[in-house]
């Protein structure tokens, strides 16, 4: 056979455009650049997951809740001499901690609190901006970066398909992210990505799919009739649905037919983009992956339990489930699912509201297990409130028809009820202990959650006594209600958390409840150290004041009416100043701050503690932000 030589070399202007060799190229670009910045954000966070890890905070709840039976716990004997109780905060970490470590913590506190910055309506801050925005560029570069999209628009479908895996990565509950991110990373916190990855992901399956069908209409080429055309529109039209039924309005009032189409179009999107392209398959393994993985651990979170109902009244309902006591931390959420009414397909995220057993402070009924609170906001909660109300009737109606030999009836008895737990997830990524200053803020029935961390921070300095090396000093726990009849939701566990740390040194608690209507003032409860006022806080003036000295204070208590020890001001509407409320403390020690409650609230906090770690975070040593947003 003769040699005919080197092939002929095609000039780079007249060769054909091979989108089938060219486009997985970028693809990979594209997984190696968003891999790359993920392996970083978990490089900058080991030292958090180090700490976590010392403190016994990582990785809790991952095998889910666990039970501690009568006998079987350590409780610290301390109720029996709490007057007595002298509990010094730790100074000896205190004086470990050189200056210099705490100058370096300000600083990255200061330089990092730009990116707390949020303005309204967006749902996220500045820094999540920015890496959305590089994101989009990323994305978008990858797109049009020598390509013909006009004549051949396949680089926009495989770059459609080259987000499965963030999708799914980030929107999964249980996401070796969140485990590789540390404690407070939960999959509420990262979903905002899987959101708008999802929506690039539509992006690029619309610019392919719109971008072909004109050149099919152009050519006169038929749309529907072979397989590869029939399954690419069949798969945009899924798409299409997935997308627009993610629209807030349709999760905060048809959530259920939300979540079911959510998951039953994509795994008919899966089929779809399949039969559409022999490149859809090695894109589709990774998500099954991080799917499967979730559903692994989730078999190992599901728990059948015995639990109770409590209607506090017709707004809230509180629900025990005995026995929890360990797998889980303060400030974590289960997803419940309650037997009854025939709603047993539904599940609602709610935050426990109390710490386990040996730490907890709380007494009674209240102490022992997992304590949740659903406020009526919807039908579930609704049902729920109105469930728990007409069984607890049916119970005192039974009760009351027994003759005096039966037993002594029980005047509020809670309603037995068979519930599921799926989790825990989520908690505070920030440690309360490491800070000397805590301000604790909540609107509504973001207190579920702080009122927990406040059960947990207290039980540690004082049940505990500082065993893991606390330094919290001060503690102003804020709640914002609609009515004085509100505060009777979570008044007992209040009241038994201010008692603790009452006769307590190195310790103090403040507790300031903002009320904004004039309803029921008759019904505020007595409870230690507690203040009522009729004001609508700033949350940047309560932060200020509690790292300001009561010399330089700007607030006065001398003309406010003070009302059965707690002070309700109807007129002037000026609160108590903080720092008059707790004693002074030298700065240097950090300041932790967390918010729960509506988008405003948590963007209202998370501004505020930009704005002073911005001017004294050198000055204050560090200020630790956590904001739990409760809305769909």
């Amino acid at each position: 056979m003769s040699d005919f030589g080197t092939p002929p070399v095609i000039p780079q202007e007249f060769q054909q455009y091979n989108s089938y060799e060219v486009d997985p190229q970028w693809q990979r670009k594209f997984s190696i650049i968003w891999a790359s910045v993920l392996a970083g954000a978990v490089f900058f966070s080991i030292p958090h997951l180090a700490r976590s890890i010392r403190s016994n905070r990582a990785f809790t709840g991952i095998f889910g809740v666990r039970e501690r039976y009568p006998g079987m716990e350590y409780i610290p004997i301390v109720d029996e001499k709490r007057e007595s109780l002298n509990v010094a905060p730790a100074t000896a970490a205190t004086t470990k901690r050189s200056r210099t470590i705490q100058r370096l913590e300000g600083v990255l506190s200061m330089v990092g609190s730009v990116l707390l910055w949020s303005a309204p309506g967006l749902g996220v801050n500045l820094g999540q901006i920015i890496l959305l925005v590089a994101y989009a560029v990323t994305l978008v570069i990858c797109i049009v970066k020598d390509a013909v999209l006009v004549e051949n628009a396949n680089r926009a479908g495989f770059m459609a398909i080259a987000q499965l895996p963030i999708v799914f990565l980030f929107a999964t509950k249980n996401s070796i992210v969140s485990l590789l991110l540390g404690p407070g990373n939960g999959y509420e916190r990262l979903n905002f990505i899987h959101r708008w990855s999802g929506r690039g992901m539509f992006l690029g399956a619309v610019l392919h799919g719109s971008l072909w069908i004109n050149n099919h209409l152009v050519w006169n080429i038929q749309i529907i009739g072979s397989q590869k055309e029939t399954s690419g529109v069949a798969a945009l039209a899924l798409l299409c649905i997935i997308v627009l039924t993610t629209a807030r309005p349709m999760r905060m009032y048809f959530y259920q037919v939300f979540f079911w189409i959510h998951v039953l179009a994509f795994v008919a999107f899966f089929i779809t983009v399949c039969y559409h392209t022999i490149y859809a398959p090695p894109w589709i393994f990774p998500p099954l992956a991080f799917y499967g993985f979730d559903m692994l651990l989730r078999l190992f979170k599901y728990r059948i339990k015995d639990a109770t109902l409590t209607p506090v009244n017709k707004d809230m309902t509180l629900i025990r489930i005995p026995h929890c006591d360990a797998g889980w931390e303060a400030g974590q959420h289960v997803r419940l699912r309650v037997f009854f009414s025939g709603r047993v397909f539904e599940s609602h995220p709610l935050s426990i509201m109390n710490a386990s057993t040996p730490t907890s402070c709380l007494t009674g009924s209240n102490r022992g297990g997992i304590i949740l609170g659903a406020r009526v906001r919807g039908d579930w909660t609704r049902a729920l409130n109105v469930y728990a109300t007409s069984e607890r009737a049916a119970i005192l109606s039974a009760s009351s028809t027994k003759t005096d030999s039966d037993d002594e009836i029980i005047i509020n008895p809670d309603v037995p009820i068979q519930v599921m737990i799926d989790g825990p997830y989520g908690g505070s990524s920030v440690d309360l202990g490491r800070y000397e200053s805590v301000l604790l803020i909540a609107g509504g029935s973001g207190a579920t959650f702080t009122l927990g961390l406040l059960d947990d921070i207290v039980g540690r300095c004082v049940r505990l006594e500082r065993s893991r090396g606390e330094r919290t000093r001060r503690i102003e726990f804020a709640w914002c209600v609609k009515s004085f009849g509100c505060i009777e939701w979570f008044a007992p566990m209040l009241a038994d958390i201010a008692r603790t740390v009452e006769g307590v040194e190195g310790l103090d608690l403040h507790i300031s409840v903002y009320v904004t209507c004039l309803c029921n003032p008759d019904a505020v409860p007595m409870i230690p150290n507690m203040d009522v006022s009729v004001y609508r806080p700033s949350v940047k003036e309560s932060l200020k004041q509690l790292i300001t000295p009561p010399s330089s204070s700007s607030s006065s208590s001398s003309t406010l009416e003070e009302v059965m020890g707690k002070v309700i001001d109807p007129e002037s509407g000026v609160p108590p100043s903080i720092s008059t409320k707790l004693p002074w403390i030298p700065l240097g020690g950090g300041v932790a701050v967390c918010a729960a409650g509506p988008e405003g609230l948590t963007r209202e906090a998370s501004n505020a503690v930009a704005s002073v770690s911005l001017t004294r975070g050198v000055e204050l040593g560090s200020v630790g932000l956590h904001t739990e947003v409760y809305s769909m």
